[in-house]
């Protein structure tokens, strides 16, 4: 049977699910995350999935992120679904500036009590959660702890400019909601775009097709990372805004693609 660990989040454990646990970081009911391991053998390393949905409470690591630590433990990763407070009301709600990035970070350093080598930490974020995973790795020159740094970044079509986000007026004042106020140049602890350069790989999988973000977010980081002499790549795909969480479509299969270079899938 699963093992919960911390508070209880039912609804969701099958009896075929073997290798999933939930651990709770924190206090409060959004401080989890839900581990996702292979059935067999070493994992080749880590994957921290952070879900998207303009950091608002209503969407969840267990609806948005589930089907991906599936997924990737099925293909011999292990996989951290990581939940995290944000903005709003009612469940979920208690995130925003500086709570959720709070959660993220300590969320990512709880993988060191996980029995887990963590020389191999990825982090796959789709929209606000490609905000996150990206944030993530510049988190600790921005003050916030670091004991389990990340070693590579997948963005799926993710918001990495806040002040060009809250221009753009995308999801009606998602930003603002996030900070708390307009973005400026001093939210430069929050904002990805003026974290340049990252000392680690960011692979950004954007559509050109995509409603909800704009492409532009994922080329003009690559503009600006490749200026600053950081390692950075734009993979096109199409489908979207949602083709890149789907585990069955082409844009997923170049993710994996992208995870193979990182870590070679062992034989057997």
């Amino acid at each position: 049977m699963v093992v919960t660990h911390g508070h209880d989040h039912a609804g969701y454990v099958t009896m075929s699910d073997m290798q999933r646990t939930r651990h709770a970081y924190g206090d409060d009911p959004s401080q989890y995350g839900d581990l996702h391991l292979p059935r067999a053998g070493t994992p080749r390393g880590v994957v921290v999935v952070v879900h998207g949905g303009f950091w608002r409470a209503p969407y969840t690591a267990a609806s948005l992120g589930t089907p991906l630590a599936a997924d990737l433990a099925a293909r011999g990763w292990a996989a951290w679904n990581l939940e995290y407070r944000r903005v709003g009301t009612g469940p979920g709600s208690g995130g925003g500036t500086p709570a959720t990035f709070d959660d993220v970070a300590a969320g990512i350093d709880h993988l060191a009590t996980l029995g887990l080598a963590t020389s191999t930490v990825v982090t796959l974020g789709h929209s606000a959660g490609g905000h996150l995973a990206t944030w993530a790795a510049a988190r600790g020159r921005f003050g916030w702890p670091e004991e389990v740094p990340v070693t590579h970044v997948i963005s799926q079509a993710g918001v990495l400019d806040l002040r060009a986000t809250d221009a753009a007026g995308l999801s009606d004042g998602a930003v603002r909601e996030l900070l708390g106020h307009p973005p400026t140049e001093a939210d430069a602890r929050y904002d990805p775009a003026q974290q340049l350069p990252l000392a680690v790989p960011v692979w950004c999988v954007h559509a050109p097709d995509d409603a909800d973000v704009p492409i532009s977010q994922s080329r003009e980081y690559v503009e600006r990372a490749a200026a600053a002499g950081a390692e950075a790549a734009l993979v096109e795909v199409d489908g979207g805004h949602f083709a890149v969480i789907d585990p069955g479509s082409p844009a997923w299969a170049r993710q994996l693609a992208i995870l193979d270079r990182i870590s070679p899938a062992r034989a057997g």
